[in-house]
């Protein structure tokens, strides 16, 4: 499994609003796409910082999204926002499990 990860400074009192309108625009988005298993929002204790992770079956699928469809929703998002956000980091990282004898 792989993990996008995106870390984003919103404005406190737009932050739910985000959320929703990320979960209405983006996921329905890329869950058409194979691969994708699924996202989660973080809540930062700032409350003008929140990550979302997105799990993808494997990095090629992710890849595989078009560059335009990718365009598009980040475009509708952002009139949909106001573009009232910033993305302040981005991440991959791979999922590895230890298993735990004895613990």
């Amino acid at each position: 499994m792989v993990i996008e990860w995106l870390k984003f400074r919103v404005a406190a009192e737009v932050r739910e609003c985000f959320i929703q309108k990320d979960e209405a625009i983006w996921t329905t988005m890329l869950a058409k796409y194979p691969g994708f298993l699924g996202k989660e929002v973080w809540l930062s204790p700032d409350p003008r910082e929140l990550v979302i992770i997105v799990r993808w079956e494997r990095k090629e699928d992710w890849d595989a999204i078009p560059q335009d469809a990718l365009e598009e929703t980040e475009q509708k998002f952002a009139i949909a926002m106001n573009s009232a956000y910033d993305l302040i980091e981005t991440g991959e990282y791979q999922v590895r499990k230890f298993l735990h004898h004895g613990v």
